[in-house]
C-alpha cells in the first residue's frame, strides 16, 4: 500500500481534465533525460489506452541509449519538425508538461506553448513551479522522479492494473536514471513498492539497466578515461572536483548526445568527496553547460542558482553560462571559494543566505 501523495480532489480534477480532452500533446524539457522521456512515453501509453489522440514533442534530440523504448521513434523533435509541432500544439485541447517547472525549459518551443489557449497541466518534481503558466499543477519535489509521480497519479486514478508493459518499462527507466540507479534520492520505501508493482507487470529491470548503461560506443569509454586522467582537477581540502570539456575535445572522441551521462558522478567515488562539477561547451549553441552532483547535505541547487543561472535538486543540479570556458572556470573557482566553509565542514549544511 502506497502512502497517498495525491489528494482525492486532485485525482478527481485530473480525471475530469483527461476525460474532457481528445487531442493531447505531451512535452518534456530541452536535452531530455531518462526521466523526461520515460515519464512522457509512460503517460503517452496510458492516455493512448484511454482512447486519446496523443503526441509527444521534445525540444531536441535525446540520447541514443533511450531509443529502445517502445514508440521512442514517434517522439517529435521540435527543432527538426517545427511546422508539424506548431500544428499539433494549435489543435491540442490539452498540453501535459512533464519533468520541468517553467516554460523556459522548452527553449524556443516555450514561446509557442505560452500562446496556446488550451489547458496546460504540469506534472513535475522540481522546486518552485511557475504557477502562472499552468491550468493545473501537480508538483512533488520530494519524489525521486517525474516517472514516480506519473505512476502515483495513475495509481490515484485507479488504473495501475491496466498499466501496459511498455509503460511499466518507461517508468522504471526514468526512476532508475534519475536516481543514479537508486544510489541517491531513493530512500523512500514506497519507491521500491512501486518497482515491485512494475516487476509484476513483467519488466526485466536487469535488462533495462543494461540497455541504458551498456549501450555506448568504444569512443565514449576512451573519452571517460581521458576526462578522468587528463581533465579532472581535484581540490582535496574542499572535497570537490572540476572537469571542463571543450568542443574540440568532444570532437576528438566523436561525441554524441548522451556520452557525458554519468561522468559527473564518478569523482564522488573519491573518499570524503562532497561535490563534483562538470563544464561542457555546447556543440550547438555558444554557451557552457554546467552539471553538479553532491552527497549528503551539500545543496547543489543553491550553488547552481547562485552561480550558474540554474537549479535543480539538492544533490543533482545544473545550469548554463554564456561566456568563454576560461571565464566559466573562473566562476567555478569563485563558487568554491564562496562555499569553502561548507565544503570543509563535517555536515555540509549551509543556507543560501550564508553563502551570499
Amino acid at each position: 500500500m502506497l502512502k497517498p501523495i495525491v489528494s482525492p480532489q486532485e485525482a478527481a480534477k485530473l480525471k475530469k481534465i483527461f476525460d474532457e480532452s481528445k487531442n493531447v500533446v505531451i512535452l518534456c524539457h530541452t536535452s531530455p533525460d531518462g526521466d523526461a522521456i520515460g515519464s512522457s512515453l509512460g503517460l503517452y501509453e496510458y492516455l493512448k489506452r484511454k482512447g486519446k489522440n496523443v503526441n509527444v514533442i521534445a525540444p531536441n534530440y535525446f540520447p541514443d541509449f533511450l531509443h529502445w523504448m517502445k514508440d521512442a521513434d514517434k517522439v517529435i523533435l521540435f527543432d527538426r519538425h517545427k511546422a508539424q509541432s506548431y500544428t499539433l500544439l494549435k489543435t491540442a485541447d490539452l498540453i501535459c508538461c512533464l519533468d520541468f517547472n517553467d516554460l523556459s525549459r522548452l527553449d524556443e518551443m516555450g514561446t509557442a506553448v505560452s500562446r496556446m489557449h488550451c489547458r496546460r497541466v504540469l506534472i513535475d518534481h522540481h522546486l518552485n513551479p511557475d504557477k502562472s503558466k499552468f491550468t493545473f499543477i501537480i508538483s512533488r519535489p520530494e519524489l525521486s522522479s517525474t516517472c514516480e509521480l506519473v505512476f502515483r497519479l495513475i495509481d490515484a486514478l485507479g488504473d495501475v492494473k491496466s498499466l501496459s508493459f511498455a509503460a511499466a518499462e518507461d517508468l522504471y527507466a526514468g526512476m532508475a536514471t534519475d536516481t543514479g540507479f537508486f544510489t541517491f534520492n531513493s530512500n523512500n520505501p514506497d519507491l521500491f513498492v512501486i518497482i515491485s508493482e512494475l516487476l509484476r507487470k513483467g519488466i526485466d529491470k536487469d535488462a533495462i539497466n543494461r540497455k541504458i548503461q551498456n549501450n555506448y560506443s568504444a569512443d565514449r569509454l576512451k573519452f571517460i578515461g581521458y576526462v578522468l586522467y587528463e581533465k579532472l582537477e581535484i581540490f582535496p581540502d574542499l572535497h570537490a572536483s572540476l572537469f571542463a570539456i571543450r568542443k574540440e575535445e568532444l570532437a576528438q572522441f566523436h561525441y554524441v548526445k548522451g556520452d557525458m551521462e554519468g561522468i559527473v558522478n564518478m569523482p564522488l567515488q573519491i573518499k570524503g568527496h562532497k561535490l563534483s562539477i562538470a563544464l561542457r561547451e555546447d556543440t550547438e549553441k555558444p554557451l557552457i553547460r554546467v552539471s553538479t552532483r553532491s552527497v549528503d547535505d551539500f545543496p547543489c541547487n543553491l550553488l547552481c542558482e547562485q552561480f550558474f543561472n540554474g537549479g535543480g535538486h539538492k544533490n543533482a543540479a545544473g545550469g548554463t553560462l554564456e561566456c568563454s570556458m576560461d571565464e566559466a572556470i573562473a566562476i567555478v573557482h569563485k563558487a568554491l571559494e564562496t562555499w569553502k566553509d561548507t565544503l570543509m565542514s563535517a555536515d555540509g549544511e549551509k543556507s543560501k543566505e550564508e553563502a551570499s
